[in-house]
């Protein structure tokens, strides 16, 4: 079985490439407000260098407890700059990169493999109490 990283990196690859990627505190927590159903996957990112930024963790908490209520699956990275590469190109601005959302198809169609995959995997995580778990991006 894939590693929940691989299959983060492959669900935010296809669901950017289908336009369903939303990056950024503001323009998530925005979708997530108007169309709470078509979320379907957050990821939360921060690194050392966030971790006293206090708005942006209560913007987490925030969103984190909008995805409770709206059975959104989430999770955490700790590598920005690696979830950076993958979502934003080298003008977008880092700064955005620490919510993620990836929106259901338009047409209602399946939702690929590697996201459900990780819905599997928050929904384990979360029977062990896990609610916001962490995973690692693999390297390029």
């Amino acid at each position: 079985m894939k590693s929940p990283g691989k299959s983060l990196k492959e669900a935010l690859v296809c669901a950017q490439s289908e336009d369903r990627l939303t990056v950024g505190v503001y323009e998530s927590a925005k979708i997530m407000t108007k169309d709470p159903d078509s979320v379907s996957f957050c990821v939360l990112a921060t690194d050392e260098q966030f971790e006293w930024d206090i708005a942006l963790q209560i913007h987490f908490t925030l969103i984190q407890s909008f995805c409770f209520d709206n059975d959104i699956s989430i999770v955490r990275v700790s590598d920005m700059q690696r979830l950076a590469d993958i979502v934003g190109d080298e003008t977008e601005q880092l700064e955005d990169a620490h919510c993620v959302l990836i929106t259901n198809p338009a047409d209602g169609s399946w939702e690929d493999p590697a996201l459900e995959k990780l819905h599997l995997f928050c929904e384990e995580s979360r029977h062990l109490n896990d609610w916001v778990p962490e995973i690692s991006l693999p390297e390029r």
